[in-house]
């Protein structure tokens, strides 16, 4: 019987979301060393046009000077590579569309500069929708509505894991094509305002899409000290709701990442400071059993141990997630 080693040595891994400190050489050697093929790369949050620009062109310098453990992603095609050449490929993502500003036209310079992945938005509202963070949730803006489209004709994946549950509804509803779920939890097993709704996750399964587990312990019951199990049971929990093709894993890694950086992220637009940022550990840490990329073959040996099979085991590592790219970025 092939062992839970040799099973995830075979798959492709794929981690639906990390925002990590970028340009460092521990966290990309960490990555490779622990077996992830391609990672859904946060490179903006608060960000605007002109600084999401600056991050691109700092990251084009990085693949080069970091050649030996990552390389860019902007196919499928780019991802088995990755897998064949023992790099973790680079998927350019932004977790709020705040950089295109109110100019669609940007949509298509980002595609062309290897943006795949864009979450509608971040927490709060922008002027494409309302995050789950926001006092009203009124759904998709006109601007909003015309941006999915836009996306859709582009071929870039849209992401609703920050997203206020009607302008998560409405994007779904309005997309021609499957959207995903980078990094969330079901809220009726887990009651947080990050969770999302089953009504959302299944009608997400029913139009095609993926949503990835997440593993940020402050979305957890028992915070910093929850454990693998835990995170398991999450998976589970997601599986048994939408079954194994349309789950898959989103870490939200934060490696090396500071105190500062989360209350930024906590920020208000990213500019004005929240009253009450939650706690977070310094040096940070993430789940006991899955603290780094080094775990992820824990993972394995957990879903198998829990009577998943080769090939479901093998779908939520990675196939689901690069089945989905396949269908979203071949346009």
């Amino acid at each position: 019987m092939t062992n839970h080693k040799e099973i995830f040595a075979e798959s492709r891994v794929i981690d639906g979301l990390d925002t990590s400190v970028w340009g460092s050489e521990n966290v990309y050697r960490t990555l490779r060393d622990g077996g992830v093929t391609a990672v859904n790369a946060t490179i903006a949050i608060w960000d605007d046009y002109e600084s999401t620009l600056k991050t691109i062109t700092q990251y084009l310098k990085w693949f080069d000077e970091f050649k030996e453990l990552i390389r860019p992603v902007k196919t499928v095609d780019d991802i088995l590579s990755a897998k064949l050449e023992n790099r973790t490929g680079i998927i350019f993502g932004w977790q709020n569309a705040a950089p295109i500003g109110n100019d669609l036209s940007r949509l298509r310079l980002f595609h062309e500069l290897g943006v795949r992945i864009i979450q509608i938005t971040y927490n709060e509202r922008n002027l494409l929708g309302n995050g789950c963070y926001e006092r009203v949730d009124d759904g998709l803006s006109r601007f909003g509505l015309a941006a999915v489209k836009e996306m859709n004709k582009l071929g870039i994946l849209m992401d609703l894991s920050h997203v206020g549950d009607r302008t998560t509804m409405d994007t779904i509803e309005n997309s021609d094509g499957p959207v995903a779920i980078t990094h969330a939890n079901a809220r009726s097993q887990i009651d947080h305002p990050r969770n999302k709704t089953d009504e959302a996750i299944r009608l997400l399964a029913e139009r095609g899409g993926v949503i990835g587990a997440n593993a940020f312990p402050m979305f957890f019951e028992r915070g910093f000290d929850t454990d693998l199990e835990e995170y398991l049971d999450a998976i589970d929990y997601l599986v048994q709701m939408v079954g194994p093709d349309h789950v898959a894993i989103g870490t939200d890694f934060c490696m090396e990442q500071p105190r500062s950086f989360f209350e930024w992220l906590f920020m208000s637009q990213g500019t004005i400071p929240a009253t009450d940022v939650a706690y977070t550990p310094e040096p940070y840490q993430h789940l006991r059993g899955f603290a780094d990329p080094s775990d992820w073959v824990k993972v394995a040996e957990g879903l198998l141990n829990r009577n998943y099979s080769e090939p479901d085991t093998k779908k939520v590592l990675g196939e689901n997630w690069l089945s989905l790219f396949g269908q979203v970025w071949s346009k």
